[in-house]
């Protein structure tokens, strides 16, 4: 796969992965609030979808070659760090508050 491929798939990966968990927290709380547990797991787990695509772009931030490979590689690892940052605080959101309040 070429660089340029792997930074665009770093890049891409953490915000729809982000947009996943939202809709899928969405989903499973609003159709059995009781189960919040998995809701946490579901958080775990794209956060280690972000921390792969972290990893895919942190060796090809500083590759020598066209200008613009370490450039998205750059980007790639700043949007990773947003979105897990969002993540995060939405999985600790679901931690903290009690699910079933009306």
């Amino acid at each position: 796969m070429s660089i340029r491929a792997r930074a665009w798939i770093a890049l891409l990966l953490p915000g729809f992965t982000w947009f996943l968990f939202e809709q899928g927290l969405s989903a499973l709380l609003h159709a059995a609030c009781a189960r919040s547990g998995i809701g946490t797991l579901w958080g775990l787990a794209s956060l280690i979808v972000c921390a792969l695509a972290f990893r895919i772009a942190w060796p090809l931030r500083n590759h020598s070659g066209n200008l613009a490979n370490p450039w998205l590689a750059r980007l790639a690892l700043i949007v990773t760090a947003f979105f897990a940052l969002a993540i995060t605080y939405q999985t600790l959101a679901t931690i903290m508050v009690p699910p079933c309040v009306r």
